[in-house]
């Protein structure tokens, strides 16, 4: 099955199509996460710790479609207490595997760095 995954950043949005059965995973966060996905389509997502989910600054917040992610778990849920802008809306990209149409918001501000 197809879906579409967008992202939006400050000052672009990029929808990308993915597809579970024929998606290469590349070892960025958990196969069909939101980093990996990302990633595999040249969208701009900070990931110091290369998605083992010890570090916030693949946080995001989904706007649309957070009942077609993956659950939160309660590693994740502790590691994103310290990411900036908490909101209910916030995953870790590396730890969120898509399930459906999703829509997230790469925020500005990260715990490595802002973005202008």
């Amino acid at each position: 099955m197809t879906w579409q995954v967008t992202f939006v950043g400050v000052g672009f949005a990029r929808t990308v199509e993915y597809d579970s059965s024929t998606h290469v995973y590349r070892h960025h966060g958990r196969p069909g996460s939101l980093l990996d996905i990302a990633l595999a389509n040249d969208v701009p997502l900070e990931h110091v710790c290369g998605g083992n989910c010890a570090c916030t600054t693949c946080h995001v917040h989904v706007l649309d479609g957070m009942d077609r992610l993956s659950p939160l778990d309660e590693a994740e849920a502790d590691r994103l207490d310290s990411a900036w802008d908490l909101r209910p809306d916030s995953r870790l990209a590396c730890q969120a595997v898509v399930r459906g149409e999703v829509v997230c918001e790469i925020p500005r501000h990260t715990r490595n760095e802002t973005v202008s």
